[in-house]
């Protein structure tokens, strides 16, 4: 933070309170606030009114820390000579909001939209947690541009089952995988994933939400060392005060994010990602948030800037341990500090701190070498995204760091042919039928069969479900292998261990190559070549188009069906078509309500 006077100049918000064009319309905006006590001088006395986006809830229990938080940002705001005013945001809750959480992403980002813009608000502090709090936020408030900072309530304490480190979403993968070969009971399974969640906060794992928030991190958006702090954390509210205090001296500064989200500043939360292990949903939320900003950022720039980079976090799923020494070790600021040292990352980008991202790591090296690992001296090599395209799709991606040894033995090391994997295909429509059909011996899945689920996708599902981390029938789970090659047009959990081809674009309800796809069919997947393919001649795949595309459940909420009609595909962030289009609306203030 910085000791910055505060500069005198009009504000925003005093179009709507201290306006002497229009006396009748600021008695009229002044007039109600008045009934829960806010005196008339504060809101007419120039003081930043800064509003606090307020995600959590009882129906959001990863955000739900942010009820008490924004008490201590509500401080921080009062200390610094602003005025704070709280309000709601849509609810977005991973686990639990059906067909998907992702079907709301743009539903809240549209909300916060409206509110950032309609309001009478000088600056923001979006508060963020789960999963795609934290993307929604950061669109509304690139699209809208007025000073903007991201709080996130932080990961849950760690936890444990009979001695050993249950990651929020990752235990259940494994113990889903152990339940099916019949190593554990339904109490067994289920107390396990109870033991993963021992406090208030967001996954423990480096799933999504530790992902999207180390993220906000390195694109410059939220104070240094924010994301990775544990929710139960005493310094998870001493963050909120200091966010607050920020967030007033951002207006002064008329600092947006306009001029903190560059293009630089998203290369560098890709080759982030790569090294903390984060999630594959990074994809689709990087993507949508470039989009708004109004920064280029293409699919390719995940091979071209992100693959390369090696894994330093040694965090679940793609390492051993969780969130809270995580933090300890030094978080995301220890991770970017290795990065910056070894001239992966590009330290002259603006932050909301008001200092460079270099001059916010300096001094941030890790305490705890068994946790975040040196540049040099990596978990992984090349861990991050490989992109792929063919006959199958334009676009999709896989996750390397998540890659065993056992799967690169069984599928990426035959001699002659390293690298390149061929088998046979079973198609899924849906998860419907996946969870039917998957130990059906008819199908003679054996370990060289390549999974493939359809219909999961932003039209398909609709939404994109996170469907495509599918283990294998139970009697190969019996025999130890764990995971087969995988491919969907829907997405994975980022606490998912699975190495899957996912995301795929366009996908399959959208007339993509995964709806001409039968089972039977074989598949070629060469990662020299970054190339997936059905060895269908094109004659057949012609042919099979006269069959139609297959068919997806019907819209059920007339939100869907507005979803549908505009949304984009997830290689372009699944985003809403022509949103992209309203940029810094806040320029312009809107007109008068009488």
């Amino acid at each position: 933070m910085t000791d910055r006077q505060p500069k005198k100049r009009r504000l925003r918000s005093q179009d709507w309170f201290d306006n002497p064009d229009h006396i009748d319309m600021a008695a009229l905006y002044l007039e109600r606030f008045m009934n829960y006590g806010i005196t008339p001088e504060e809101l007419r006395s120039g003081k930043p009114i800064i509003g606090i986006a307020q995600s959590g809830s009882d129906l959001t229990p990863c955000n739900r820390v942010h009820v008490e938080l924004a008490k201590r940002v509500r401080d921080g705001i009062r200390d610094a000579g602003g005025i704070p005013i709280e309000f709601p945001t849509h609810p977005i809750f991973e686990n639990c909001k059906r067909p998907t959480a992702a079907l709301d992403r743009n539903l809240a980002y549209l909300g916060l939209v409206e509110i950032l813009y309609g309001y009478p608000l000088d600056g923001v502090v979006l508060t963020t947690g789960c999963d795609k709090t934290t993307p929604s936020a950061i669109m509304a408030a690139s699209t809208v541009d007025i000073p903007a900072i991201v709080l996130s309530g932080g990961p849950m304490l760690d936890g444990w089952h009979e001695g050993e480190l249950a990651g929020s979403g990752t235990v259940i993968w494994r113990m889903r995988r152990k339940y099916a070969a019949g190593e554990i009971d339904r109490e067994e399974f289920l107390q396990a994933a109870l033991d993963s969640a021992p406090s208030v906060g967001h996954c423990n794992t480096m799933g999504t939400a530790s992902t999207m928030n180390a993220l906000a991190e390195a694109l410059g958006l939220s104070l240094t060392g924010c994301g990775a702090i544990p929710a139960a954390y005493r310094e998870r509210g001493q963050m909120a005060y200091r966010t607050g205090r920020r967030a007033v001296e951002i207006v002064f500064e008329d600092l947006k994010p306009s001029d903190i989200l560059t293009r630089a500043a998203f290369l560098n939360a890709i080759r982030t990602n790569s090294a903390i292990g984060g999630s594959t949903n990074a994809q689709p939320h990087l993507a949508a948030m470039a989009k708004h900003a109004g920064v280029e950022l293409y699919p390719d720039d995940w091979q071209v800037h992100g693959f390369d980079i090696p894994l330093l976090a040694n965090v679940q799923p793609a390492g051993a341990y969780l969130g809270e020494r995580y933090h300890r070790a030094g978080g995301t600021p220890a991770i970017m500090w290795e990065l910056l040292q070894a001239g992966k990352l590009d330290g002259d980008c603006r932050t909301v701190t008001g200092r460079t991202m270099a001059e916010n790591l300096d001094g941030r090296q890790a305490s705890d070498r068994e946790v975040i690992r040196p540049f040099d001296e990596p978990l992984k090599e090349r861990a991050g995204f490989l992109v792929l395209k063919g006959n199958l799709f334009d676009f999709a991606i896989m996750k390397m760091s998540v890659v065993s040894e056992d799967f690169r033995q069984r599928y990426l090391l035959e001699p002659g042919r390293e690298g390149v994997f061929e088998g046979k295909a079973v198609v899924f429509d849906g998860s419907e039928d996946y969870h039917k059909r998957i130990n059906d011996p008819e199908l003679g899945i054996d370990e060289d069969t390549i999974l493939v689920i359809r219909g999961a996708g932003p039209l398909g599902w609709p939404g994109s479900a996170e469907v495509v981390n599918m283990q294998p029938p139970d009697h190969l789970l019996k025999r130890g292998i764990r995971s087969l090659p995988t491919i969907g047009d829907g997405r994975q959990s980022g606490t998912a261990d699975s190495p899957s081809i996912l995301n795929a674009s366009p996908e399959s309800a959208a007339g993509g190559g995964l709806a001409w796809l039968r089972t039977g069919d074989f598949i070629r997947i060469d990662f020299n070549q970054g190339r997936c393919d059905m060895l269908v001649d094109d004659a057949e795949i012609e042919r099979r188009k006269g069959d139609g595309i297959p068919p997806v459940p019907a819209d059920a909420t007339p939100w869907q069906r507005i979803y549908r009609r505009s949304v984009t595909q997830l290689s372009d962030g699944a985003v809403l078509e022509g949103a992209s289009e309203f940029r810094q609306i806040a320029k312009k203030p809107p007109r008068h309500n009488h």
